[in-house]
């Protein structure tokens, strides 16, 4: 039976307008489309999205013919009003995130009830997605008008298989810091199996955010949020290769070429296509022309820029401000550089049909993409396949995605006028040979990673993405729990062996021990534990021993603090013979500078060690300061019997042989136990599973490597097998 595909977008690949009166429905030829429908052969596909015309204007029955309409072709509309289309549309969508994304914060506009009718907006389109997610159903989540459908669509089914992917650029922490809604934006996001953007740089940025505004790390790409694993990668959305390399060859453009009388034989084009949006940097382009047509007069009359600004947003004001920009600056280079029979720019403010764009690209010697902002810029790969076996130069913004793929382009940085001046006399100049060898690099890419290419990849992805949480090798499994659990109900003699934080309680951001008391759940659990004759239950944790006494008043319950500096047992502390701290005098005003120079760290002092704590820290200089400290204690210390660790956010400094793996070993040996269990999170508690006997049950919390036997996901895991056992 195929999978089910279940494709959740803004707008649908059917748009629904009323011609005189009547409902049409046109199909869109847009290159995500294609990539979808590459997938239905081997899926059952449904498209969740918006039809393009608000329910205000349609009748309850119009409303139904819409739905049994766009069902006829795998679709399925979520109605949005007037005012929704204005608010989340045109609103939080397109005048919030869109130029901030683009890196324009002074175009950016935030208004409250843009965010309402966005979170509104998103619900509906969960919802409407939820209704087709079947048990095996793929659910994928596209573009910044849908950030918040992810987390929404977790929490109706926490098992689902969710995919997300940005079209636009993911900006960097400094410019999405701006967003008032920034946390939520993010845990949206994060409520996916598998975030993926068109460059690594977006990925870059998105990790960063993730770290500093919600304190979430990542080790090679992979986020762990409680027992979900969240993967993020880079899959550059490519172009239906074929449809432009036969584009430019058929009968119909051929006619479109003869129809153009512009140019005689002589003349030099240069195209540049964009939308009319300021992200384009359609103003810097002419500024760079003029200066080209300034500093390259052996151009005049042999070399014509065709620009063409697709309509976009024309009813808002600061895209009505834009094209009277191009237009006034197009009329002035054309009324100081025109002859009576050249004009240096031919200017259409226009949408142009597929046919008559694949003649502009063949007619085109140099193709000029100098977008201020793309999150990849399909315009750039699109001339590329039109030119299949013929020459021509492309001139690309190296602040576009494609510019990563397409290093034998001409890059340049669209604010640099002399720069993109020089590239157009480049351009024009080029041999042949040059434009051959570098044409054939670049189409071995694009002709290689399709349209059909990337969406297959990414669904592949995804399912890897689910499957590498559900295979971890060393998950307990549920037959591997009911083994515990049998011997566990067999033996007489049990030993069970508990670490405290990240595993009985989640770190939380701060030393004060009242925010990290245990929860009357797990004091009722460990009270059940240790009613049972047959258990020896044992916390052995870090934490100072006073800490320890003021959390757990059960007297049933064995204690070990400082990882073994001191014991709990038959009513009283018994001191280790480790009681050296003549170290410590020379140690505490490094860490003591360390703290004053890093905002957010915080330094612990307990009888046997130091502990700086940098949980608090920006993640970056987190990373400087602790190797700069461990590089500094390790100089000063004057004993090899002192060691510094790497813990859970922490730079631990305290004596090797004070660690869990020596009193572990003797409790070990104290008494022939027919059953061990040890639960730990961090490198302290691996010394601890390397010293337990061989059908011990030594269990890791999280997803690192270990040498424990078995891996739990979480705390909740953890309780959760507690509570089994009982």
């Amino acid at each position: 039976m195929n999978e089910k595909l279940v494709i959740i977008s803004a707008r649908l690949p059917v748009s629904v307008s009323r011609v005189d009166g009547k409902l049409q429905f046109d199909s869109s030829s847009g290159g995500l489309a294609t990539g979808i429908d590459s997938l239905k052969k081997s899926k059952d596909s449904v498209w969740v999205g918006w039809p393009g015309i608000a329910s205000d204007d349609l009748t309850r029955t119009e409303k139904k013919l819409v739905i049994s309409e766009l069902q006829k072709r795998g679709c399925y509309p979520v109605f949005l009003s007037n005012n929704e289309i204005d608010k989340f549309y045109g609103g939080y969508s397109n005048s919030t995130l869109w130029p901030l994304f683009h890196y324009f914060p002074n175009e950016a506009k935030y208004d409250d009830s843009y965010w309402k009718t966005y979170q509104a907006v998103n619900k509906a389109f969960a919802k409407v997605a939820h209704t087709f997610a079947s048990n095996n159903a793929k659910l994928w989540v596209h573009d910044y008008q849908l950030m918040l459908v992810p987390q929404m669509l977790r929490k109706m089914d926490k098992d689902a298989t969710i995919g997300f992917f940005l079209h636009t650029p993911f900006p960097s922490f400094e410019i999405f810091r701006l967003i008032p809604e920034r946390e939520a934006l993010l845990e949206g996001l994060l409520g996916a199996n598998l975030v993926s953007f068109h460059t690594y740089d977006y990925v870059r940025h998105f990790l960063s955010s993730v770290s500093k505004i919600l304190g979430y790390e990542n080790s090679l790409g992979t986020i762990k949020i409680g027992d979900r694993l969240i993967q993020t990668d880079a899959i550059p959305i490519g172009i239906d290769y074929k449809k432009f390399a036969k584009g430019a060859k058929n009968r119909k453009v051929n006619t479109i070429l003869k129809s153009f009388d512009l140019f005689n034989v002589k003349t030099k084009v240069i195209l540049a296509v964009d939308r009319a949006d300021y992200s384009k940097g359609i103003p810097a382009r002419l500024d760079a022309f003029e200066l080209f047509l300034e500093k390259y007069p052996q151009h005049l009359k042999r070399a014509v820029l065709v620009l063409v600004a697709v309509p976009s947003r024309g009813d808002v004001d600061a895209y009505k401000e834009l094209r009277v920009t191009i237009e006034q600056k197009v009329s002035r280079i054309n009324g100081r550089f025109s002859t009576t029979d050249w004009t240096p720019i031919a200017y259409r403010y226009q949408s142009l049909p597929f046919d008559e764009l694949c003649a502009l690209y063949a007619l085109a010697d140099v193709m000029l993409v100098t977008p201020l902002r793309d999150g990849m810029n399909l315009v750039a790969k699109e001339f590329i396949a039109s030119k299949h076996k013929s020459n021509g130069v492309l001139i690309l913004s190296d602040m576009a995605g494609a510019a990563t793929e397409l290093p034998d382009a001409i890059l340049v940085n669209p604010n640099n006028a002399q720069q993109v001046a020089c590239a157009i006399d480049l351009g024009l100049t080029m041999s042949n040979s040059e434009q051959k060898q570098r044409m054939k690099k670049m189409q071995a890419r694009i002709s290689e990673y399709t349209i059909e290419k990337w969406a297959g990849d990414f669904i592949t992805e995804l399912s890897e993405s689910v499957q590498k949480q559900k295979e971890s090798p060393k998950q307990l499994s549920l037959k591997q729990h009911k083994t515990l659990l049998a011997d566990y109900g067999r033996a007489n003699s049990r030993l069970i062996l508990l670490d405290y934080d990240g595993t009985l309680k989640g770190f939380v951001n701060s030393l004060h021990e009242r925010q990290s008391r245990p929860t009357a759940k797990v004091k009722k659990l460990l009270k059940s534990l240790t009613k049972d004759k047959k258990n020896k239950v044992i916390i052995i944790s870090g934490r100072p021993r006073n800490t320890l006494e003021k959390y757990f008043e059960n007297h049933e319950l064995g204690l070990i603090a400082e990882h073994g500096g001191w014991v709990f047992d038959a009513g009283g502390w018994i001191k280790s013979s480790l009681t050296s701290k003549k170290w410590k005098k020379n140690i505490k005003p490094i860490l003591e500078q360390f703290v004053v120079r890093t905002a957010g760290s915080e330094l612990e002092e307990k009888e046997f060690s130091f502990v700086w704590h940098y949980r608090r820290v920006s993640p970056d200089l987190a990373y400087v300061r602790k190797e700069e400290l461990k590089r500094k204690l390790r100089a000063a210390l004057e004993t090899d019997d002192i060691g510094v660790f790497d813990g859970q956010k922490i730079v631990e400094i305290k004596p090797k042989l004070m660690n869990k793996g020596i009193i572990v070993t003797e409790l070990v040996a104290k008494n022939n136990w027919d059953f061990i269990l040890a639960i730990g999170d961090d490198y302290t508690d691996e010394d601890m599973f390397v010293v337990l006997p061989s059908d011990a049950y030594s269990i890791n919390v999280g997803i690192q490597a270990t040498n424990a036997r078995f891996q739990l996901n979480s705390v909740d895991e953890v309780l959760k097998l507690i509570k089994s056992l009982l």
